[in-house]
């Protein structure tokens, strides 16, 4: 076989191992997706039914959030029955009814895996909270304590301690989130004996891979460990983690499976030991972005802070690694809303900084339509548990209650897991009933529905940065640089191969502002691609506003 044959099988199967690297993911949030049984919640046959309208925006993969047996004390993120579907989402059969679905479209589903915690309701909690010497017992931690004295004073990420006592063996049981999800004991070998094999069942049912939840919380310190600054340190990342993601690595390579580690706690300094040529998974999610800044109540996100830290992202993971891109999730408000002002040009501008950057981008059921926050205004329209407990502590030290409210609020999660806005009709085409959580006012003019009557809509704004992408090498591999970082509301990057270099070009406000660049660069070889408004021919200063979005390209050589 020629040589140059050989270089194109090579490259074929390096791409076929890598598929996700090309790929474009979208996070659906069961519940409130699409309600096909009139119950009000969301279901896999709502999500099968709407399998086309995720093909025609352009997307590879879906990674769908919680869906397994739970008594949904976290939102199906304490797990009773790893191996069921929790029955509001519907049966086992449905779920393979999807997944077929989905890989005739060509489509890949991803799933969550939770093995940090289970429910308190799960088997063997139930039966290692019954004695000491419970077969079950090492499945979990457990310590020395009384009910006033837990083991140590940590504290957990939901508020109060990390320990809940047991009356029946007069021990305490550990728990990083709610006192309901008990953690798993890694250092028992039969705990991850359970555990690979329950991967190893979904992956052998044909998932084409995980969005692994919070674990790098799956090590602790020892109980008598002292907290200096960090309160979270006893159980972030913790020394003797990598011998554990060594093994669920090992796992995941004997099948052609995307893995992406949510790595709270990881640094970008660090990040090269979690994904890259020799990392435990193909990509994680940072946290590190996500900075609030504004008068409490009215927060915003910080567009300096979102610039610094998807650069050392970028950077760091330039030679080895790659990144999973996202500006909103099920525990972030609306992008639109933190970054913009909820208008579609806010909504472009932003898509055109996500979808071009270096890594696989993850659009958030919703953010292709411009979904918004809710204007909550009251806390009966509120599901969360923590914002719930947030605002009772603010009225518990004396605050009243619209100040309370609007704390509280502010950053919720719920933002964004109000119900899909299919269209213009009763509950926005989510349900035929009353939907779990309430649907955002606006969907008469802000739903799914619009893309067949503007040819200028966000969604279709979208399908044509995901086409860009896709066809375009120096999008995919091309290197990163950050372009005036010290602007306040200009994001502005290029992406650079040996043939090509593009320039991302975004404000992000509606201010005017001018801008520029080199005048050694030769302006007359830049070409405008595309543009959320009027076009512009690229000069060494650009005056910039209205959440402006250009992207240009010029040919090198």
């Amino acid at each position: 076989m020629p040589n140059s044959a050989i270089q194109t099988k090579q490259m074929s199967i390096e791409t076929k191992k890598n598929w996700w690297k090309n790929a474009v993911g979208y996070q659906i949030y069961p519940r409130s997706f699409k309600d096909s049984n009139h119950d009000g919640i969301g279901d896999l046959n709502g999500i099968r039914e709407k399998l086309p309208y995720l093909k025609e925006l352009g997307i590879d993969f879906v990674w769908i959030n919680p869906i397994y047996a739970s008594p949904n004390v976290d939102n199906g993120y304490d797990i009773s029955d790893y191996q069921a579907i929790h029955e509001d989402f519907g049966t086992m059969e449905d779920f393979q009814a999807l997944l077929n679905e989905a890989h005739n479209l060509n489509l890949k589903i991803i799933m969550d895996l939770i093995v940090n915690h289970t429910s308190d309701q799960h088997p063997w909690f139930l039966e290692s909270k019954k004695s000491l010497d419970n077969p079950y017992r090492d499945y979990y931690h457990w310590a020395d304590a009384t009910r006033e004295v837990p083991p140590n004073d940590w504290q957990s990420f939901f508020g109060g301690s990390t320990w809940t006592y047991n009356e029946t063996t007069e021990q305490s049981y550990f728990h990083v989130f709610a006192k309901e999800q008990p953690d798993l004991n890694w250092k028992n070998p039969k705990v991850r004996h359970e555990i690979y094999q329950m991967i190893r069942w979904w992956l052998d049912l044909g998932i084409d891979g995980f969005r692994i939840d919070a674990i790098s919380h799956i090590q602790k310190e020892p109980w008598d460990f002292k907290i200096t600054e960090n309160q979270w340190a006893p159980f972030m990342n913790v020394a003797g983690i990598e011998l554990y993601l060594e093994e669920l690595k090992a796992i995941f390579n004997e099948y052609n499976v995307m893995t992406v580690g949510e790595a709270s706690g990881v640094p970008h300094q660090e990040a090269t030991d979690w994904t890259g040529e020799n990392g435990y998974f193909n990509m994680i999610f940072e946290l590190e972005h996500c900075e609030r800044i504004g008068t409490v109540g009215q927060q915003k996100g910080s567009i300096p802070h979102l610039k610094h830290s998807l650069n050392q992202w970028q950077t760091s993971l330039e030679a080895d690694g790659w990144n999973a891109l996202y500006l909103e999730n099920h525990d972030t408000p609306r992008s639109v809303s933190v970054y913009g002002d909820d208008t579609p040009e806010a909504a472009k501008a932003l898509a055109t900084i996500l979808l071009l950057l270096k890594g696989t981008p993850f659009i958030y059921q919703g953010q292709e339509v411009g979904m918004t926050n809710y204007p909550f205004s009251s806390i009966e329209e509120i599901n969360a548990a923590d914002t719930i407990h947030f605002y009772q502590t603010l009225l518990d030290q004396g605050m009243i209650d619209t100040e309370a409210l609007a704390i509280a609020v502010n950053w919720s999660r719920d933002h964004s897991r109000t119900p899909f806005q299919w269209e213009n009709t009763l509950h926005g085409g989510f349900s035929t009933v009353e939907p779990w959580l309430r649907v955002n006012d606006n969907y008469p003019m802000i739903n799914a529905a619009q893309k067949d009557l503007e040819s200028s809509s966000i969604f279709h704004y979208y399908q044509t940065l995901i086409r860009l992408r896709k066809q375009t090498d120096a999008l995919i591999d091309g290197t990163f640089e950050l372009l005036l970082p010290e602007h306040p509301t200009v994001f502005c990057y290029t992406r650079t191969t040996e043939t090509e270099r593009w320039l991302i070009l975004v404000q992000l406000g509606r201010e005017e502002t001018t801008v520029s660049f080199p005048d050694s660069w030769d302006y007359a070889k830049w070409v405008e691609i595309i543009s959320n408004s009027e076009t512009k021919s690229l000069h060494s200063k650009l005056c910039l506003s209205n959440y402006e979005a250009h992207v240009y390209r010029e040919i090198i050589g």
